[in-house]
């Protein structure tokens, strides 16, 4: 499923989670973008059983709304084409648990693609936009029982200069996960 969510130029806080059934969360998000119509949300949320739901839910005050839009993959778009298109083209960085990966990139990018994923083990990490030495435009915190069944795909959009993709695995060094970083 596509998930996209903007602002009219305010910042954005909200959590998403894919549900499968009453009781199992496979994969949760928590979003923050600094200007949610500059930088907008935009994910491929894998959705390998039946029966699934999509919540986005907006944490932020009354005063900072949202606009949210999930489309259901027709079976043209879907995740594991984007996967293998990937595999051919870049070549994976290894993520250790509790390591730092950054990667910068020059004004001439527009957008990022992200793609992080496991064998198997859950997957626990932190993507950050950056612009700049310590200035996060965008922090997505993103929570997978399976990384290898549920992965994490986004497009980051890019405007200005100074921007880098920090990635964060803020799980134990057990559970490493594979990162494809490829500007668009």
């Amino acid at each position: 499923m596509r998930l996209s969510i903007v602002t009219d130029g305010r910042p954005l806080n909200a959590n998403v989670e894919l549900w499968h059934g009453p009781d199992y969360t496979p994969t949760k998000m928590s979003v923050y973008l600094e200007d949610g119509c500059l930088t907008p949300f935009n994910a491929v949320i894998e959705t390998p059983k039946a029966g699934n739901t999509i919540a986005v839910r907006n944490t932020s005050p009354m005063e900072f709304p949202l606009s949210a839009c999930v489309e259901a993959d027709n079976g043209s778009t879907n995740l594991g084409s984007v996967v293998n298109s990937l595999y051919q083209r870049v070549t994976p960085r290894l993520c250790q648990g509790g390591s730092i990966t950054s990667f910068p990139f020059d004004s001439s990018v527009e957008r990022v693609q992200v793609l992080l994923k496991t064998d198997g083990r859950n997957l626990k990490a932190r993507v950050e936009l950056m612009q700049g030495p310590n200035n996060d435009k965008q922090i997505i915190e993103v929570y997978a029982s399976d990384g290898k069944k549920n992965p994490f795909f986004i497009v980051i959009e890019t405007p200005g200069s100074g921007n880098s993709i920090r990635l964060l695995n803020e799980n134990t060094m057990e559970f490493p996960f594979q990162a494809f970083v490829e500007a668009v």
